[in-house]
């Protein structure tokens, strides 16, 4: 029974939880690497599976669909894609971009790009996304009263979900940058597997606890066939205001040897700043309010780096 398929060494356990796990009470636990002949059957399931997904059907209206992810909470991904969604337009004025909040449970949107209200409908029924900088945003949180939880089954979340993508009217953009949930699982799915999306941002800390789940959000995409795009080292160093020295809470370059790992590509760095926090407090991203920032250029880089990633592999 194949338990873990990357693991680099053989080893042998006989404790309880591991033949629970198993099943098989007195047998021994092997773990090796996978064989060629392995890993092409792999890849044979893999595709078999997709062949029974349901067709994607893309939004209207919506050119190319950006998707960050982060498998884990508390790293900067909704930050990171508020930010990256205002640095693809600050790149190029022509290009409309919006934003979609897939965070049903924990919706971040509205309050970084400074929005309340009602969505109002159009003659068809549809919701109007909020616009602020020149971004029309639609979230979760602007059906829900503010601090109100969220209390549902995953049902009641895919049936959400269906209506934030499919019941909107975005008009015509250009890209469409989807902020998903922490993790891998219902939403990440459901999105995933029914509209097209031409890739996705892992984001992560230095840390190595947020290295081990972004490693699993990119596994995922690949299972689901979604390009990854590259990685962002978020929180990478921090500068002390007064003396300017560097140090590296979170460890350093972690993100960039699993980019090397996953054999993707390092999109950039943003840093550990103050004006990124209190910004993102204030509903007024860096990316607007401090424009000839540092920190603002770290985030038009990333986004640079996407729009060029795209042109290289294009859907």
């Amino acid at each position: 029974l194949v338990l873990w398929s990357r693991v680099t060494y053989v080893c042998e356990k006989n404790d309880t939880s591991s033949k629970i796990c198993e099943g098989l009470i007195g047998k021994k636990t092997m773990f090796s690497i996978l064989s060629a002949g392995e890993r092409a059957l792999q890849e044979r399931q893999r595709q078999h599976m997709a062949r029974g997904l349901p067709k994607q059907k893309p939004i209207a209206g919506v050119k190319e669909v950006i998707v960050v992810a982060s498998g884990k909470g508390g790293v900067g991904k909704s930050t990171t894609a508020v930010n990256l969604a205002l640095g693809l337009m600050a790149n190029d004025q022509s290009k409309s971009v919006g934003i979609l909040d897939a965070d049903v449970y924990g919706p971040s949107v509205p309050k970084l790009m400074n929005l309340k209200g009602n969505p109002e409908l159009t003659d068809k029924n549809l919701m109007r996304p909020l616009v602020n900088f020149g971004i029309p945003c639609m979230s979760m949180g602007f059906l829900v009263e503010e601090v109100a939880p969220i209390v549902w089954r995953g049902l009641m979340v895919m049936s959400a979900i269906e209506k934030l993508i499919r019941q909107v009217d975005w008009g015509n953009l250009d890209y469409l940058v989807i902020d998903m949930p922490p993790g891998t699982g219902d939403v990440q799915l459901s999105i995933t597997q029914n509209i097209p999306i031409a890739g996705a941002v892992i984001v992560s800390t230095p840390q190595d606890i947020a290295l081990l789940d972004a490693r699993r959000g990119a596994e995922m995409f690949r299972k689901v066939n979604v390009q990854v795009l590259g990685l962002v080292q978020n929180m990478s160093v921090f500068q002390c205001p007064k003396c300017s020295h560097q140090t590296h809470i979170f460890g350093s370059d972690g993100a960039k040897e699993l980019a090397q790992t996953l054999g993707v590509e390092m999109l950039g760095d943003i840093p550990l700043h103050l004006n990124i926090r209190e910004t993102s407090d204030k509903g007024q991203p860096v990316v607007v309010s401090s424009p000839d920032s540092p920190e603002a250029e770290a985030y038009r880089r990333v986004a640079a780096a996407v729009v060029r990633r795209l042109a290289e592999h294009p859907r």
